[in-house]
């Protein structure tokens, strides 16, 4: 085991997170419309005045959100619904994604949290001028507040990709997020969060100290364990017609009947949308499936065996 990690402070009253504040609020409106610029794909179509009018007034009805714990596919699954003309598609817009925090922890209340969600889903809208499309977005943390999502977008849905949590802990740890390569280095991401072996909000609070000491590969199989069953458990609330689960596994491999089981759920028919949506999905790469155990140590996987053993063992994961 390591030994805790000292915190650098930021003067900002927290030294794991920048916090969301109306002294701040503007400085985190910039990042995120920066972030989004930086990722969005538009499409080309003419400046109508229905699309001028829904600038104005931006339609959130029906949101598309692509939830799954990191490394689990949810890029790759969410450029191919970005692929879908009729979608205003966003990758992890940095202030809802800080924001989850206040959610999960309640420190926000849902009326806030709420005003604050559409309000910045919204803005994203206004900057490419999609207010009549519909809006989707990404973002893994999402999968801790699923409840909180469905009671501000009562009509939303949700799309849950979960991949054998061998292979996504393997591929984050590859990461650095929550590397001790990077411990004191004061990096943050957009979302705020210090970068290295920290205990992130969502972790119980009597294991904090051991998040911060053991090894990368059993914070990253805690990571997908925590994401994984937060989703699992709070769909279980969600109307039928309101969730969408699929493995990664088999969209890779089988990429046309998962985009074909999608797209009817979503209500996409279209010819264009689906033709452009396959074509995405076909670029699928199977070649990732089994590197978990393949490349993993033995330590590695008892470690990962015990964080997570049950739920890999109860997604069919592990005999």
């Amino acid at each position: 085991m390591r030994k805790a990690v000292s915190h650098k402070g930021t003067g900002d009253g927290d030294p794991i997170n920048t916090p969301i504040s109306l002294v701040n609020l503007r400085i985190w409106a910039r990042r995120t419309v920066r972030a989004d610029r930086s990722l969005y794909r538009k499409t080309p179509r003419p400046l109508t005045a229905g699309r001028i009018w829904r600038t104005a007034v931006p339609n959130l009805r029906r949101p598309i959100f692509v939830v799954g714990a990191p490394r689990s596919g949810t890029t790759f699954l969410g450029k191919c619904v970005q692929a879908i003309p009729s979608v205003s598609y966003h990758y992890e817009p940095p202030a809802t994604k800080a924001a989850a925090r206040y959610v999960y922890e309640g420190t926000w209340s849902d009326r806030k949290a709420r005003f604050f969600y559409r309000q910045v889903y919204s803005w994203l809208m206004r900057i490419h001028m999609d207010g009549e499309l519909r809006f989707a977005e990404k973002t893994p943390t999402n999968c801790l507040i699923i409840g909180f999502l469905h009671k501000a977008f009562p009509d939303a849905q949700f799309v849950h990709i979960i991949r054998n949590g061998r292979d996504a802990a393997l591929s984050h740890s590859k990461k650095e997020w929550l590397g001790v390569a990077l411990a004191g280095s004061g990096r943050r991401d957009m979302s705020g969060q210090l970068i290295g072996p920290y205990p992130r909000f969502w972790i119980e609070p009597e294991r904090r100290q051991e998040f911060e000491t053991t090894t990368d590969i059993h914070r990253c199989i805690w990571t997908w364990r925590r994401f994984t069953e937060s989703a699992l458990d709070q769909a279980r609330c969600l109307p039928k017609k309101q969730y969408h689960e699929l493995r990664y596994e088999s969209l890779v491999t089988h990429p046309r009947e998962e985009a074909d089981r999608l797209l009817e759920y979503l209500e996409v028919r279209d010819s264009l949308s689906r033709r452009l949506f396959h074509e995405a999905a076909d670029r699928a790469k199977p070649q990732s499936i089994g590197a978990g155990a393949r490349e993993l140590s033995s330590d590695a996987l008892r470690q990962i065996d015990d964080e997570a053993g049950v739920l890999l063992r109860t997604l069919g994961y592990l005999c």
